[in-house]
């Protein structure tokens, strides 16, 4: 079910296509402007910290503030996940590395270049 406003300006509301792009109004998965340019959400100011809220008090090491692309960081989470040998994901341009691996991942994106601080307690 599909229904345009009475201007012409555009999709009003679909059930069909799920999230849609605000800038090129096609599905999220059929986006062509996000091939063109990707979004570089980090700050510069690497923090590695740990998190367990929301997770049955199971706790992950989170690495945020990388100022890389996407498919840069899905990249670099693969190498870190190697290294500490444990799973882990890229969630929001958040790296997530299960367990407290923190003290390992400082050294290894020292190595790798970054300035990386510890953050939360």
């Amino acid at each position: 079910m599909i229904f345009k406003n009475s201007n012409n300006l555009g999709l009003v509301f679909s059930t069909d296509g799920g999230k849609m792009c605000p800038k090129c109004s096609k599905a999220v998965d059929k986006c062509a402007c996000k091939d063109s340019q990707q979004v570089i959400k980090g700050d510069g100011n690497v923090r590695v910290g740990r998190q367990t809220k929301g997770r049955k008090g199971k706790g992950v090491t989170t690495i945020s503030g990388l100022p890389l692309a996407e498919d840069e960081l899905k990249e670099l989470a693969k190498k870190l996940k190697n290294k500490c040998g444990c799973g882990g994901t890229v969630k929001d341009c958040i790296i997530e590395i299960q367990g407290d691996q923190r003290d390992k991942l400082i050294d290894e994106l020292d190595k790798l270049g970054y300035k990386a601080k510890r953050s939360g307690g």
